[in-house]
């Protein structure tokens, strides 16, 4: 029994790597980053801590890292596996599936099932690398990988968070991570049977549970953050205290749920509860995350679909007005950071070609449709509120 873990960042050492670990299961990292990779090796084993929970903390032991170069390693690794993760980031996945491929061609001829679980914050992730596999495998490995082969999603709810200075100079590699330990999996799209994995559920009927966390837990956090550094805010639970933030939170939260409880039959009461397990970890105020790594590349999270225009564009289908989540919109467009080229470039496009080039090109709306109207109508509210005190 073996695994192959894509990614060797927070969430890769601070959750996957740990239940493997807990489970007593084989496991090698697939990093890029060389002088990660090489720290691994080094060291061979690194620190979880568990936030407000210190006697669940944990040490990785054994752990082994392949770099990118290594292309035959990591092709005989995925062979002998039975499954593969990867947490490399969702616009990085295009990037690993030149190994997906040499590794299920390997595997063919060992035989054998072969599942490959995607742990990232983005939109389908398993059938992007599984469109990217399929288009490059060779014809003599189709009919195995038709059979055999199954690409699949987790969600991830536990955050990993970077550790105080003092804690790494004691251990590079150690992990600050959220006290929660259960990983849902798509079980309808496993091949074979997945291994026993401590806190990992195989669920039938996932269908929507990805869209629903992404559309809750992410549009939650993307407007705390965005709304918070607005407010001056440097740490996310300090900004979901704020009862400024929290009243346009809190319209967020209904927004999403009923669109999402009316999309996908949730009862509305039991969406409405998800909620609040949201709101709960925003607030905790032993995940010490700040506003700048949640709010960072402001770009790629005013996408079309993803977390709040994409929320505001499903609840505006399902016949609601997403009022809260364009607020958020509006204070995500006046993100300014200089130190994030994301976000530099985002004040470039306001000042110089003005917010209805920002609403075409950068969330893929109409700057005169419903919604432009709608996020140009909530700046013009933040501005009279003085929200905006640099603009």
């Amino acid at each position: 029994m073996s695994c192959v873990i894509f990614g060797a960042g927070k969430i890769a050492r601070g959750f996957i790597a740990h239940l493997l670990s807990l489970s007593d299961i084989d496991f090698v990292f697939v990093e890029k980053v060389d002088a990660l990779a090489d720290l691994i090796n080094e060291r061979g084993q690194y620190t979880i801590n568990i936030l407000g929970a210190p006697e669940k903390n944990y040490v990785v032991k054994n752990a082994r890292a392949l770099k990118f170069s290594q292309v035959d390693e990591i092709t005989e690794a995925i062979a002998e596996a039975d499954v593969v993760f990867d947490a490399v980031g969702g616009k990085n996945l295009q990037e690993i599936v030149p190994f997906y491929i040499k590794g299920i061609e390997a595997k063919a001829k060992k035989g054998g099932y072969l599942n490959f679980v995607t742990c990232e914050n983005w939109k389908q992730p398993a059938k992007i690398l599984q469109d990217g596999v399929e288009a490059g495998i060779s014809e003599d490995t189709k009919e195995y990988l038709d059979k055999y082969v199954g690409f699949t999603e987790s969600v991830i709810m536990r955050s990993g968070i970077e550790a105080p200075k003092e804690l790494l100079e004691k251990d590079p590699l150690i992990v600050n991570v959220q006290d929660y330990w259960y990983l849902p999996v798509d079980a309808d799209r496993v091949k074979g049977k997945l291994p026993e994995i401590k806190y990992m559920d195989a669920l039938t009927g996932f269908s929507g549970f990805l869209e629903r966390k992404f559309y809750t837990y992410n549009a939650a956090n993307g407007s705390t953050s965005f709304l918070g550094a607005l407010l001056g805010y440097e740490v996310l639970a300090e900004a979901a205290h704020d009862e400024r933030i929290l009243k346009i939170l809190d319209g967020v939260y209904h927004e999403t749920g009923k669109a999402l409880s009316e999309k996908h039959g949730i009862p509305l009461e039991d969406q409405m509860a998800f909620t609040q397990t949201s709101l709960h970890k925003l607030q905790d105020y032993t995940i010490v995350d700040s506003i700048e790594r949640n709010a960072r590349d402001p770009l790629r999270k005013l996408g079309k679909d993803d977390r709040l225009v994409g929320s505001a564009r499903m609840v505006l289908a399902c016949g609601i007005k997403p009022e809260n989540l364009c607020t958020a919109i509006a204070a995500a467009i006046y993100y300014r950071n200089l130190e994030d080229p994301s976000a530099v470039e985002l004040e470039r496009i306001v000042k110089e070609e003005g917010i209805d080039a920002v609403l075409e090109k950068v969330c893929g709306i109409d700057p005169n449709g419903e919604l432009g109207l709608m996020i140009k109508e909530k700046i013009e509210k933040i501005k009279e509120w003085g929200w905006l005190k640099n603009e």
